[in-house]
């Protein structure tokens, strides 16, 4: 899996040293290690320049790309965990025989296509989409309400589309509660609200974790729910890396932009695979 990782890793950041030529490939090797000399090599490696990243720093469009992904990633991850812990809580308290159609009922929506998905969201979401149709039938609305190509749209396709990622690992934890310790509480007079939130949320802490990190890491990057529901006014970090590699054909910038998006998700990267790994200690 190493290999998987840092051979793709690698190219792309040798990219990013190159500069921008109307060729193919579109950038001019600032070395190559398959037929220049190791001395060579490495003289060239000394001589690299950082141009491409010192423009990153210069131009406002990537700050705003990196700090709009943050932010709608962040509150995204918080509307899912919302959404899911009621839900996954729901399932780990249900009938045994009933969790397994629970369970299925979450992974169902990935046995279609991600981008089809996505997709049935825009004719939902549009002025004479099923939504605003059923609002107005109802006398909620008395026009059509602008919800798609707006960022409304893109959480509401961000938290559908990743919401199982929050549920399975909630479920996963919740599940392996042991309800001895509710008991032991209620029977010390804890309220039913006051033993939530000092058992169960701290026992399902690992689930927690697991489910945010999973759902904040790829949703920054993310870049067809932007780009199909978010319209022109959504600027995320996705797609700009997609106009730099295929509009602008700016390979290096690209691989910058790239180089630096991993170096920004390598922080929560490490903190999650630690925990993961204090959780398969206590296992």
């Amino acid at each position: 899996m190493l290999v998987f990782f840092f051979v793709p890793f690698l190219i792309v950041f040798k990219i990013s040293f190159s500069q921008t030529a109307i060729a193919m490939p579109p950038y001019t090797p600032v070395f190559d290690v398959l037929r220049d000399s190791w001395a060579m090599t490495w003289s060239k490696i000394g001589e690299l320049s950082t141009d491409t990243y010192q423009f990153l720093t210069t131009d406002d469009l990537y700050w705003r790309s990196y700090v709009n992904s943050l932010v709608i990633a962040f509150i995204s991850t918080c509307i899912t965990l919302l959404v899911g812990y009621p839900i996954a809580y729901g399932m780990a308290r249900a009938r045994t025989e009933w969790r397994p159609m629970l369970l299925m009922m979450v992974i169902l929506p990935f046995w279609t296509s991600f981008l089809i998905r996505v997709y049935a969201w825009i004719g939902i979401l549009s002025r004479e989409g099923l939504l605003n149709k059923v609002l107005l039938w109802l006398g909620v609305i008395d026009q059509p309400l602008v919800i798609l190509s707006t960022t409304t749209a893109v959480y509401i396709g961000i938290v559908y589309s990743y919401l199982p990622f929050m549920v399975l690992p909630l479920y996963s934890a919740l599940e392996k509660l042991d309800g001895t310790l509710l008991e032991a509480a209620e029977d010390l007079g804890c309220p039913p609200w006051k033993a939530f939130w000092q058992v169960t949320f701290p026992l399902s802490l690992p689930g927690v974790i697991a489910g945010c990190f999973l759902v904040f890491i790829p949703v920054v990057g993310e870049f067809v729910i932007p780009d199909l529901l978010g319209g022109s006014t959504t600027l995320m970090i996705g797609r700009t890396l997609w106009n730099e590699f295929f509009s602008n054909r700016d390979w290096p910038t690209a691989s910058a932009v790239a180089v630096i998006l991993l170096a920004i998700l390598i922080i929560p990267i490490v903190i999650f695979q630690n925990q993961q790994a204090k959780a398969q200690e206590r296992l």
